[in-house]
């Protein structure tokens, strides 16, 4: 079970320039080829960011199409994760929205986080990026 970060979904959202990569991983979650976790904390950070670029028309149809994923469940973290997250985030040098993505991946025992982000590079759970679960 893969962590899918925040910034694989903003990727196809904001159309940037490696949503094909980000589409084809998303499909094999959507299909249940592949079994993945997006935090609560990613898909709150998703709505801000989108509403922030003016894409709150596109909110709604983001959120029902998590209903529709075979492979993806929805991590809910709790106060006690948010706190130990602020201990990781010290103990790994990650800022805290990092912290609890990675706090999460070891809590569910991902086999990997697929970011982008390369603060997650040099941790113990591998980072892998879209492209690279196919492999």
């Amino acid at each position: 079970m893969y962590l899918v970060d925040t910034n694989i979904f903003l990727e196809v959202l904001l159309a940037g320039p490696r949503k094909n990569e980000c589409k084809q991983f998303l499909t094999h979650l959507k299909e249940g080829v592949k079994n993945g976790v997006i935090t609560d904390f990613s898909i709150h950070s998703i709505l801000v960011l989108m509403e922030g670029f003016g894409k709150r028309d596109k909110l709604k149809i983001f959120l029902r199409s998590l209903l529709a994923y075979k492979g993806l469940r929805v991590h809910t973290t709790e106060l006690t994760d948010e706190i130990k997250a602020i201990d990781t985030s010290y103990k790994v040098k990650l800022d805290l929205d990092d912290a609890i993505q990675y706090h999460a991946a070891s809590k569910l025992k991902a086999k990997a986080i697929v970011s982008f982000d390369k603060h997650f590079s040099r941790l113990e759970i591998p980072r892998l990026e879209p492209a690279q679960t196919t492999k």
